[in-house]
């Protein structure tokens, strides 16, 4: 059979048994073993297990349960409220200052949990109901704590970049550089949006109604501090060459465990079982996606499905900005209905050497597709964030959430066209602190 035709039908069960509801990994692994079976006899099937395994036969996965510890720990305490009151007491006198500190709040939260819902979950809270209360629009507010909770993918740590890095391996540390800066243009657009949309409304008193005094604003920061300390801490050592990315990741966790419990008073074992146990959960998830992952691209790759379609693609000699418009559309589609880990580990076997052969940035790309997962997360019909948010407002329907959402998903587009025009965006910083590639 044609290998271009058998990938075509690869991809069509591969959607067909995903969207039958069945866990992702078991999904990989059931159209691996059926097309190997089918093509390559029963000689292949004594393989997967080796191949399973060996895929998690890595170091630098260690990182993975590290920082989901990390980020469990400090979600399960009052960081995300204390930061939110931290930001709102220092920037209620910028102009939109409860809507700009609430994104702020999301960002930094975001990159010490590095889990999209937790965000949403720990920031809505407060926010939402606080916005609501000063007169911004409904859509504003819960729209831009959706759009806020997305960049725990993309700011660092982030296991999502972890992952990509495993799957394509390149540098992990360089990931982390490359989302800086666009994580910050990010924030800095979905800020711009929020405050032209209240302006637009006519309600203008709510863009600065509140003053605190500086003992209020500096009381609060002995709480908050200790956890960005943790971040910056953590990103030294790793760039530092203190340390590996798997070593900073368990110190992270272990000193995230400790000020939750110092700081927090989360005594209880009952606490930190739940804790522990979440991390374990969602770890071995993300840990038995990777193995199957590994063994859905040997199936490709035995199958001679990657390589044909890296050489029609080279043979097209479509202009690579065509191509690259045709791999988001894709990365697009696919983010609404699967999660980014799923995403990330199916594609990239695919997906490299077509990125490398039209000459594109691997760590730029890697940008691209996390800002294309977080458009996923905000948009139906799968729209993670979106039911987070009814979760903590009810009384706002699901179709304003969604319309409030929508031009924050606009915000991600100009981003990657940004992106586009200005790749340095995404490689001067790891270039600068790390060389050339």
């Amino acid at each position: 059979m044609d290998p271009l035709l058998l990938g075509l039908i690869v991809a069509l069960a591969t959607v067909f048994v995903l969207f039958s509801g069945i866990p992702v990994a078991v999904g990989l692994l059931t159209v691996s073993a059926l097309f190997l079976l089918a093509f390559d006899g029963l000689r292949s099937l004594s393989l997967m297990p080796e191949i399973l395994f060996g895929k998690l036969n890595d170091f630098a996965l260690l990182s993975i349960p590290m920082f989901i510890i990390m980020g469990a720990a400090i979600s399960s305490t009052r960081a995300g409220a204390d930061l939110y009151e931290a930001l709102e007491r220092w920037l209620t006198r910028v102009p939109g200052g409860l809507v700009v500190s609430n994104l702020g709040a999301c960002a930094l939260f975001a990159a010490m949990s590095g889990s999209s819902p937790a965000t949403c979950a720990a920031i809505g809270k407060m926010g939402i109901p606080e916005m609501r209360r000063r007169g911004y629009p409904d859509g504003v507010a819960a729209g831009s704590i959706a759009a806020g909770g997305t960049l725990g993918i993309l700011i660092p740590p982030s296991v999502t970049m972890i992952v990509y890095g495993i799957a394509t391996e390149t540098s992990i540390g360089r990931l982390f550089l490359a989302g800086v800066l666009p994580g910050v243009m990010l924030v800095g657009l979905f800020m711009a949006w929020s405050i032209f949309s209240t302006w637009r409304s006519g309600n203008m008193a709510v863009l600065g109604q509140r003053s605190y005094p500086w003992r209020a604003r500096l009381e609060i920061l002995p709480r908050v501090l200790p956890f960005l300390a943790i971040i910056a801490g953590v990103l030294y050592a790793m760039y530092g060459g203190v340390a590996t990315p798997s070593e900073t990741a368990a110190v992270g966790a272990l000193l995230c465990v400790v000020i939750a419990v110092v700081i927090y008073r989360m005594w209880s074992i009952g606490a930190i079982w739940v804790v522990l146990r979440d991390s374990t959960r969602e770890s071995v998830m993300i840990l038995f996606i990777i193995g199957a992952a590994g063994v859905f691209s040997y199936m490709l790759s035995s199958l001679f499905i990657t390589q044909s379609i890296a050489g029609w693609i080279a043979e097209l000699e479509a202009n690579r900005w065509v191509i690259m418009l045709c791999v988001n559309l894709f990365l697009l589609v696919a983010g609404f209905f699967l999660p980014p880990v799923a995403v990330i580990l199916m594609a990239a076997p695919i997906l490299m050497p077509i990125i490398e052969g039209a000459g594109f940035d691997p760590y730029w790309f890697a940008v691209v597709l996390t800002i294309n997962m977080e458009i996923g997360l905000i948009s139906p019909p799968v729209g993670l964030n979106l039911y987070v948010i009814n979760g903590i407002a009810p009384d706002i329907p699901l179709g304003t959430i969604l319309k409030g959402s929508l031009p924050f998903v606009a915000c991600m587009v100009l981003g990657i066209v940004i992106l586009a025009l200005f790749p340095g965006l995404a490689t001067w910083l790891p270039t600068l602190v790390m060389g050339a590639a």
